[in-house]
């Protein structure tokens, strides 16, 4: 009962972050103004984005599927990944995504450890890759930063993740805890597959760099001529952010990011904010097909079950 009130009460201290962050930044902006910017959008632009993103979700199937035994099919696991997408998405706080994915890849594999691992590497790599593509770009457009409060953000952010990295994963803290101490075998197992986390790490860095380009796409479709470079230095950093469990999949953080970076190259608050919200609903319309999914697998898991 403790847990359950627990929960809830983080879902509404998280919804009224969200609330109040996106109030913020409307007020701020102007509502009618982002609103009559989304009236501008290109359909095709945005169907584009919505392509990009199935496709980053199947190519993510496909990194996953590096991770896990031969038993786990493709389709299968495409299918968990667009229940856990639309999980994150439409019932943030209530069910993580991850969970909903951990949960039927074990009724599958009834291996708990390597699906708890499998699902951390591959997030644990896709993280990487996104560091990696901002970090590329960052040098060539430093200028984006130079001279503002957030100057050497990035560089304090890749260096405090290989610290952590070093501390968990390097002296293996927390290999004494019992109930994590099996993950930890599992987790380091993958570090003789050289070649599997090298191809998982060059899927990553295309997942990520597709995520992004759907985002330059959805700018095309309003008009904005932003360069691409923009899009691979703030949106590692917009990811980043939005990933801290502060807010309802992260509604509000994300416009109140993309207000932040993109202003330091002249983009109105407006049209970030508009940016930010067509990012959001492409990936909300496209995750729908997750529902189609779990109401498929609910129906083939009923069906064994009377059998």
């Amino acid at each position: 009962m403790g847990l359950k009130a627990n929960k809830i009460f983080f879902v509404i201290l998280k919804l009224a972050i969200s609330s109040t962050l996106l109030y913020i930044v409307l007020s701020k902006t102007g509502a009618d103004k982002v609103f009559d910017t989304l009236k501008h959008m290109s359909l095709p632009a945005f169907a584009s984005a919505m392509l990009l993103y199935m496709l980053a979700q199947l190519i993510s199937a496909v990194r996953w599927k590096l991770l896990l035994p031969e038993i786990v099919g493709i389709k299968k696991i495409f299918s968990l990944y667009m229940i856990g997408a639309f999980f994150n998405n439409f019932l943030p706080g209530v069910i993580g995504g991850d969970a909903v994915k951990g949960y039927y890849l074990y009724r599958a594999t009834g291996d708990g450890n390597l699906s708890l691992a499998s699902i951390f590497m591959d997030r644990y790599i896709g993280f990487i890759g996104l560091i990696t593509i901002c970090t590329i770009a960052f040098p060539f457009g430093f200028q984006y930063f130079h001279g503002s409060r957030i100057e050497w953000l990035l560089p304090l952010i890749v260096l405090s993740f290989i610290i952590i990295s070093l501390l968990i994963f390097g002296l293996r803290l927390g290999q004494r805890i019992k109930f994590i101490s099996e993950f930890y075998n599992s987790f380091h197992a993958y570090r003789n597959q050289k070649g599997v986390l090298g191809k998982v790490f060059a899927l990553s860095v295309l997942i990520q760099f597709a995520g992004i380009f759907s985002v330059y796409l959805i700018a095309y479709g309003l008009g904005q001529h932003i360069p691409l470079l923009a899009f691979l230095i703030f949106l590692p950093l917009i990811i980043l952010f939005t990933m801290i469990p502060l807010s309802i999949s992260g509604l509000g953080v994300r416009e109140s990011s993309f207000v932040l970076f993109f202003g330091l190259i002249g983009i109105r608050p407006e049209i970030a904010t508009a940016i930010s919200l067509s990012w959001f609903m492409t990936v909300l319309a496209s995750s729908l097909i997750g529902l189609v999914e779990y109401i498929k697998y609910k129906k083939e898991i009923m069906t064994i079950e009377v059998r």
